[in-house]
């Protein structure tokens, strides 16, 4: 078992959710929900069938993972999110839609990597404008560091995809320093850089905040190589 760092990169934020999310919290969560235990999840189980699956890491709006859940219903969508407000909303959306192909965890994505998920259990990862803690007193916060690098592509499939999105220059810097560094992960950029932003992710609320206040968008891809 990975040992949990105690730094988290997220700070819970009180009164934030709507009476609306707080009635989805209650009464859609038995649908979508996945209750974060510490033991390992059976994500077949979860979702009634084996499929191929794809994972984001820190959803937000839910924007992202619900149009890609109506768009392709062969395929199983798992959100990790741990702000409650973010997780009503996703649900409200499911629901409207009866997406049955979504399912919702709403906890610290380390520990749910660390201890929940089996190995090799998604095709595709996704993580789009992960806080960048730009202060740099508060760098150690970041969600992407070496230890979760490690974590996460223990989680992937062979030939799994990853993909990153920040606008934060100097954080997508720091991405490409450590997801480079890891042997069982290959750039899909040919120069080990960046990547043209993929045509099927639909500017979620913090990118089009960042573009008002213009800022830069970085893509970044990999493969996941090896056994």
């Amino acid at each position: 078992m990975h040992a949990r760092r105690p730094i988290r990169s997220f700070v819970l934020r009180a009164g934030r959710v709507t009476a609306a999310q707080e009635r989805a919290l209650t009464e859609l969560w038995p649908a979508f929900g996945v209750e974060f235990t510490g033991a390992p999840i059976d994500l077949d189980a979860a979702f009634g069938r084996a499929a191929p699956r794809c994972l984001e890491i820190g959803f937000g709006a839910g924007e992202v993972i619900s149009s890609l859940a109506q768009a392709h219903p062969e395929i199983d969508y798992l959100g990790i999110e741990v702000h409650r407000s973010g997780v009503g909303r996703l649900l409200l959306q499911a629901g409207q839609a009866e997406l049955k192909n979504l399912r919702l965890i709403c906890h610290d994505a380390v520990e749910v990597l660390a201890t929940a998920i089996p190995d090799r259990s998604f095709d595709e990862v996704l993580i789009f404008f992960p806080d960048p803690w730009h202060k740099k007193r508060h760098h150690k916060r970041r969600l992407i560091d070496a230890p979760f690098v490690d974590l996460l592509a223990t989680a992937m499939r062979p030939q799994g995809i990853l993909r990153l999105a920040t606008d934060w220059q100097a954080y997508a810097e720091q991405m490409l320093e450590v997801w480079n560094a890891c042997v069982r992960l290959r750039s899909q950029s040919e120069d080990g850089t960046f990547v043209p932003r993929p045509q099927f992710r639909p500017p979620t609320r913090f990118e089009r905040r960042g573009a008002r206040l213009g800022h830069g968008v970085w893509d970044l891809a990999y493969t996941r190589c090896g056994p």
